[in-house]
């Protein structure tokens, strides 16, 4: 391991678990935590969470994807890339919160996207579950791409990230009828537990996702 490597292991990552949380409140705390940790006031700091339903609108977003089937599911335009995204129950969300370093070669945005499919692909591949990566999109795939496990979105302020993944555990799949997911027909969504034929909960992946988190970004995980 090069000194890089050795300096980049020795930054923790604080892992913080605020079980179900509403989108707004959530949004507000990444917000206010990218700013301290621009001023180096807290560690880098990875958010698992789950959302009550709520669709988001990232900046490439089409209108024209969010259908009338979202009925009054909340609806929040946000910072982040990318499309159309559903968030709900039984899906776990991460918010990576964390200083891309230009002396780690870390400010490299496609490397940090590809990053967090590596550790979502190695999470679920402890189920037994193969996942990888679908040409020319993002986000997490099975079945030699045909179908998508989780979705990908991010922003960067000042070299600190926010927003980050949505990992469809047990997600009730049909909820995905109210948007075209990135712009996809809502049928190529898939979770672990459909892919698995069990059921998997939320709680037995978040230490599993904190784990991997830490091993991808070559930080010290701390969970308190």
């Amino acid at each position: 391991m090069n000194q890089t490597s050795l300096q980049s292991r020795s930054l923790p990552l604080r892992v913080l678990d605020l079980g179900v949380c509403e989108y707004g409140e959530v949004w507000q705390r990444q917000l206010a935590l990218v700013a301290a940790r621009q001023r180096d006031e807290i560690p880098d700091t990875l958010l698992l969470v789950e959302h009550p339903h709520v669709i988001t609108l990232g900046r490439a977003a089409r209108r024209a994807n969010v259908l009338p089937a979202a009925g009054d599911v909340p609806l929040f335009e946000i910072e982040r890339g990318g499309d159309v995204t559903y968030h709900g129950p039984g899906q776990l969300v991460g918010y990576p919160i964390i200083q891309l370093r230009a002396d780690a070669g870390e400010r490299d945005l496609h490397r940090y996207m590809r990053n967090l499919e590596e550790l979502l692909i190695r999470t679920v591949a402890e189920l037994g579950l193969t996942a990888g990566r679908k040409p020319a999109w993002t986000g997490v795939w099975v079945d030699g791409g045909q179908r998508k496990l989780a979705s990908l979105g991010v922003a960067v302020k000042r070299w600190v990230t926010l927003h980050g993944f949505a990992l469809n555990v047990s997600t009730d799949l049909a909820r995905f009828a109210a948007i075209n997911p990135c712009g996809l027909d809502a049928a190529v969504m898939t979770s672990v537990s459909e892919c698995l034929g069990r059921p998997v909960t939320v709680g037995e992946l978040r230490p599993r996702v904190a784990f991997h988190a830490a091993e991808v970004f070559g930080r010290a995980l701390q969970n308190r």
